[in-house]
């Protein structure tokens, strides 16, 4: 492995130790009395209503899952299915008006940074915020 392997190898895993071990899963799941795989689902379904197919990819989960997963959220009255505009064989899930104001709830909640972070010089954020602007996400833009 090349030195700038194991810097950029270092670096994900510090990233990915503060995002992970904080506690902002668990304060989600608190908050909202779901689960914080549900608390995402609904967060997903907030921005644009996906088919039962699309939303089971995004999750990274099996169809039948999604079903699951799906009709509790209905269940709960976070989401609703509706007819898909173009395929008359699939549905598409929506959040409701509780749905998205679920999602608003866990965004500031996953928006607050943890205090470590909070605490660094001015400069450094901005710096950290410059550097992590230029790598991209893989995930399409927020509307």
């Amino acid at each position: 492995m090349s030195e700038r392997e194991a810097t950029a190898r270092e670096a994900w895993l510090l990233m990915s130790d503060l995002v992970l071990d904080h506690e902002r899963r668990r304060e989600v799941a608190d908050a909202l009395g779901i689960s914080f795989g549900r608390a995402r689902t609904v967060r997903r379904l907030a921005r644009r209503p996906m088919s039962m197919r699309e939303l089971a990819d995004a999750l990274g989960i099996d169809p039948p899952n999604a079903t699951v997963v799906v009709d509790d959220l209905e269940a709960r009255g976070l989401v609703r299915r509706k007819p898909h505009p173009t395929d008359r064989r699939a549905k598409l899930v929506e959040a409701t008006r509780k749905g998205k104001a679920m999602a608003r709830r866990a965004d500031e909640i996953l928006a607050t940074p943890p205090p470590a972070l909070a605490a660094l010089a001015d400069e450094d954020l901005e710096a950290l915020l410059r550097i992590l602007e230029r790598v991209p996400s893989g995930r399409p833009p927020s509307p």
